[in-house]
């Protein structure tokens, strides 16, 4: 249902709609009522025929964006910019976070990892996500590799876990870091 929503469906509708009705117009001998409609229909339903084929559906969000409002807006204001981002349509992109693991270099040109879902968290530690990746061509290793500064790239003060639940998927979870275990890392680097 959510596809016939997309900013790229509507578009689609609303010219195909205008062009109908400005060649029944024709059809009919109304030139006052054709002429505009089919002028403005046929580009609109090529635009948005355009867009339908560049269109990426927002990740699937598990928890209802009510349920945990108050922990987002309390918690870091990038998760909360990172939840907004993948749960919207985008348009001319391979896959939600592109720029982000480009940069990470957890990116592959012909398959690269899919976000599937996201889940908002509320923990002892605060608000954190979970994002749930279909790995495509990118190794879990390399993942793991890079693991301390995935938390670290998304905002300051995250840590990030790692979790396989089955192969080729791969959960990435932002949580903030226990402020017990930041004051045991400086007590040990004393």
């Amino acid at each position: 249902m959510n596809d016939l929503f997309s900013p790229g469906s509507l578009v689609t509708v609303a010219g195909g709609v205008l062009a109908v009705v400005g060649a029944v117009a024709y059809t009919n001998g109304n030139a006052n009522l054709s002429l505009p409609t089919i002028f403005y229909g046929v580009p609109i339903l090529i635009g948005g025929l355009a867009l339908k084929s560049s269109e990426l559906p927002p990740a699937k969000r598990v928890t209802p964006a009510a349920v945990l409002r108050q922990a987002r807006e309390k918690g870091a204001p990038e998760l909360g910019k990172l939840v907004w981002d993948v749960t919207r349509w985008r348009y001319g992109q391979k896959a939600h976070l592109e720029t982000s693991l480009e940069a990470l270099k957890l990116w592959d040109k012909d398959n690269p990892p899919q976000l599937q879902e996201i889940e908002e968290l509320e923990t002892a530690a605060g608000y954190g996500v979970r994002l749930r990746f279909n790995l495509g061509a990118v190794p879990l290793d390399l993942w793991q590799e890079r693991q301390e500064r995935l938390g670290r790239f998304f905002a300051k003060g995250l840590h990030a876990e790692l979790k396989s639940p089955s192969a080729g998927v791969l959960d990435l979870i932002l949580l903030p870091v226990n402020k017990d275990d930041e004051l045991a890392g400086q007590d040990g680097v004393s």
